[in-house]
Order: C-alpha cells, then structure tokens, then sequence
C-alpha cells in the first residue's frame, strides 16, 4: 500500500486546502499524474503522483485543510490485493465498496456491524443516477442549490429514492467553508516568512551603480521591428545576467538546510511579483540559465500573468534557488530586499535614472541603476558576494553575450 501525503509545494507551506480529486477509487494512477488540486496561500496548486498504482482510497474531503504531511490516498501496486478491513480503519470508497460510498468499520466487526455497512452500500447504489442519467433533484432544492452556491454533484439525497431535497441543500451550505481573504493569508504567510528569515539568516548587504547605456541601446535595437507584445524589457536583461552571474558564482545559487549549502546545477530564478489584491509571490523561471532574453521575457510574462490568476506550477513554487526583485518601474533608487529562505541570496535592483558619469575622464550623463544584494553570511561573505554583484554589472554592460 502506498501512502500518498500532501507535499509541502514551497518552503514556507504548512497547510493546504483540498480544492478537488481528480482522480476516483479504482483508477490506475501513473508517474506524473495529477492527482488532486490543492489550494495554498500561494496559489492553486496541482499534487502529482510519484508511483505506479490503483487509487484504493481517498482520506482528505473536498474543502478540507490539513497539515503537511497528511495521507491524502492510498494506492495500491501492481498486483496488490485489496486489504481486508481493519477495526476502526476509515475506507473512503475504497474500489471494494460499491459506488464509492464511505463505509467505516467499528471495532469489533459484528454481524449487526455487517449488515449496517451492507445497508449503506445499498443506499449509496440505489441513491447515485443511472449511467448517464441525472442526479434526482427536487426542482425546490435545484433553485435553493443556485441561490446558496451549492454544487449538487457532492449531495447524497435524503428523500425517497435518494432525491436531494431543500433541506439536504441547506445543510450543504451550512457546513461550506468561509469565503477565505487571500490577501490576508498572503500578508500573514510573507510576515512569517520574512521573520524567520531575518532570525535565522545572517544577512549582509552589498550595493553597485550599474552604468546601463550598452544595455539600453541593445534593448532599443533588439526591439526594432518587434510588435509591442514582444518587445524585450530591461528586467529581462537583469535575470539573464543574474543567471551568468550565478554560474560563476555558485555559493549564490542555491539552498540552506539542516545546516548546510545545497547549491543548485540549474538556476531556477524566483521573481517577486505584486498581487493586484496586495502582497506578493516570487515563482520561479526554471533553468534560466540556458535561456535566451527572449526566452526569459517570453516566461516573465507568462508567469506573471499565471500568478496572477492564481494558476502556478508546483516546480514554480517550490524550486526557485535565487530571486530577483525590481523595484525601478515604483521609482525607488534602491532596494535592500530580504532573503526567501533556504535560498541564499536576493538581487533588488531600483530605477534607471540619468545620473552623472564619469566616462574616459568626462562627466556624461548615463543611464544607472542600483543593484543591492542580500546574501546569507553561513554560506559567502562580502569578497565572494562582491564578485558575485561586479559579474551582474559586467554583464549588463556587454548585453550582446547575454
């Protein structure tokens, strides 16, 4: 029997609320399957299966929250044999019970026992519609179902024949969950998020003047002939020469846990995103670096607009290695951002602005932007962090072998 628990889909996840199954007892189940969908602070988040079986049973209730770590189903293998029940073990339409309803065994198993679970299956059979039929609904009950938001699918009619009745509706709504404020949850979550961080990292702080003309006459350029729905930004410059950087960097890339650096092959860039609600969320653009800027602007868009909807990838959540937040579009000159633990380091970088430069011994006018980073002490110090931020800056100020 294989025990399928709900994952932790990010760092900082807790908890998750079963949104829907997508999968039924008695189903075969293959690797990547997705098996239910579940919804976090973060977002609405798909929970993919790890092994080859058949759905036995289903432990976790549509609208249920429960704790990381939670039996959510368990599956049988290949050739396994369905286990005989135990007293006092809950079977949720396991494949052996009739229309999937739930039946659980009292200890000790009697006879009377017996003949009460046989009675709840033939129930539950006589209750569910026809193949293909409708679910017997009385017309009252269909138009109390409308107005409460109730959906009749998950009902089990009380009435003759198992017709779901007004009152049947009206319990049903009782019992929904509470319309949840995301946007608390979201603040709350970043507050314990950054707290934690700002407790147990030892941060440090470095900051540089990027000069940015080579890289924005190379946007100008790259630009040229592109329609306005393509056309490349500048914070698409940023993450591709955030990625380089990593690679010659790698204490920068990666993770701390129990304890020690797990630094990272690939360079899965988190970017932090605003919520038109308030708050924010940083998924991340995976492998970025063996993408092009076209590539990693083309990705940026979409995962704003996904983050926006709510509608994340679990890798998108729970993989990125660095993160990267821009500021400069809320005209602030720099940014001392917080690191996302287990994550090592955050790249801010604030508002392009014309500022005085010195250029081959003249003062000109150049287009500069500040780019702070915030690095965990365990794992580099100021040198390496140093290198780390001057391998950013050279980059930019060579965006043709970007």
């Amino acid at each position: 029997m294989i025990e399928v628990k709900l994952p932790a889909l990010g760092a900082d996840m807790d908890e998750g609320t079963l949104l829907e199954w997508r999968v039924h007892p008695g189903d075969p189940v293959h690797k990547g399957d997705i098996l239910a969908v579940v919804d976090t602070t973060k977002a609405a988040l798909d929970v993919e299966s790890w092994h080859e079986g058949r759905v036995w049973d289903l432990r976790v209730e549509p609208g249920q929250t429960v704790p990381v770590g939670t039996v959510m189903a368990r599956l049988l293998e290949a050739g396994e044999a369905a286990p005989t029940p135990v007293a006092g073990a809950p079977m949720t339409g396991g494949p052996g019970v009739a229309g999937g309803a739930a039946v659980t065994a009292a200890a000790p198993v009697t006879a009377a026992s017996a003949v009460a679970a046989t009675s709840t299956v033939a129930a539950a059979t006589e209750a569910a519609p026809a193949p293909g039929g409708r679910r017997p609904v009385s017309p009252a009950a269909r138009r109390r179902a409308a107005e409460l938001g109730v959906t009749l699918d998950a009902l089990a009619g009380s009435g003759p024949h198992g017709v779901v009745t007004v009152q049947d509706v009206e319990q049903a709504a009782a019992h929904k969950a509470p319309a949840r404020d995301r946007s608390s949850e979201i603040r709350r979550t970043i507050a314990a998020v950054m707290t934690r961080s700002k407790r147990e990292v030892p941060h440090y702080y470095l900051s540089d003047d990027i000069p940015l003309a080579a890289a924005m006459a190379w946007l100008r350029m790259a630009n040229t002939g592109r329609p306005i729905t393509e056309r490349l930004l500048i914070a698409a410059l940023y993450l591709r020469a955030v990625a380089k950087a990593a690679q010659q960097h790698p204490t920068m890339n990666g993770h701390f846990v129990d304890g020690a650096f797990r630094p990272s092959a690939a360079v899965n860039l988190g970017m932090a995103i605003s919520l038109r609600g308030g708050g924010l969320l940083a998924p991340a653009i995976s492998h970025a670096e063996s993408r092009t800027v076209a590539e990693i602007m083309q990705a940026l868009a979409d995962l704003v607009a996904r983050t926006r909807a709510g509608t994340l990838r679990r890798e998108e959540v729970a993989d990125p290695t660095l993160t990267v937040t821009n500021l400069g579009e809320q005209s602030v000159r720099s940014v001392q951002p917080i690191i996302y633990a287990p994550q090592v380091a955050i790249v801010g970088f604030g508002l392009v602005s014309d500022r005085p430069w010195v250029l081959d011994g003249k003062v000109v006018v150049m287009p500069v932007v500040t780019a702070t980073l915030a690095a965990d002490h365990r794992v580099s110090d100021g040198h390496s962090g140093a290198r780390f931020l001057a391998a950013i800056g050279a980059h930019l100020q060579r965006p043709e072998t970007l």
